[in-house]
């Protein structure tokens, strides 16, 4: 059975180190700051100048000129800072983020990724994801494995403009945790109840199977 947006969040939580400053994309990526790992310090980074992003906020708890790179209301952390756009741009781009976790429209298995625009579709952009991709050398991607109308996203080859080249490693799908290497898709974890089979067809890449391949712990 396919990962919920939830279990795909609480999945990507796991990659989580602590002492990380971590930096959340837009969608599902926004709402692993609800799973950080209990006794967890981790510092979550937003482009438009918040460092030490907290839970997403209970009704009472609002304010709404606190938002996200996503214009959502979120809450701060104790000893979180704010700060203009062009200080947090500085901190991408001199490398001071951990990890990074963005959504995607395409990731192909060379490494390159596809997330900011579709030719004839109205798209929020490019946002700070190709500073992110360039200034980052801990990449998750999380998306599904598969758009609506069942045509693969984990490519031979991505078809749209691409926001980075041969910077992702690691790609979690509502299928299956894959790592990217010498160009091929490596399968790590299968979600609970997916098969190999399913994983298989719908990996349009060269996608190596290891004699192993776990369940998610979700």
């Amino acid at each position: 059975m396919a990962l919920t947006r939830d279990q795909l969040a609480q999945r990507v939580a796991q990659e989580f180190q602590d002492g990380y400053y971590v930096n959340l994309g837009i969608g599902i990526p926004t709402l692993a700051a609800n799973f950080i790992p209990e006794g967890m310090q981790v510092m979550l980074q937003s482009e438009n100048g918040l460092l030490g992003m907290g839970q997403f906020p209970l009704e009472e708890e609002v304010d709404a000129d606190l938002v996200n790179a996503g214009k959502q209301t979120v809450t701060m952390v104790k000893g979180a800072s704010l700060f203009d756009s062009a200080e947090s741009f500085a901190m991408i781009r001199g490398g001071h983020v951990d990890l990074t976790v963005l959504g995607a429209f395409e990731v192909d298995c060379q490494g390159n990724i596809a997330s900011y625009m579709i030719p004839g579709k109205m798209i929020k952009g490019m946002g700070g994801a190709m500073d992110l991709v360039a200034g980052a050398d801990n990449i998750v991607v999380t998306m599904t494995h598969a758009s609506k109308s069942g045509k693969s996203k984990l490519l031979a080859e991505c078809t749209l403009p691409l926001t980075g080249k041969g910077c992702i490693k690691r790609v979690l799908t509502d299928l299956a945790l894959l790592d990217i290497e010498d160009g091929k898709f490596i399968l790590r974890e299968r979600a609970p109840g997916v098969t190999i089979e399913e994983i298989v067809n719908l990996t349009e890449g060269e996608l190596i199977v290891p004699d192993a391949v776990p369940e998610m712990r979700v």
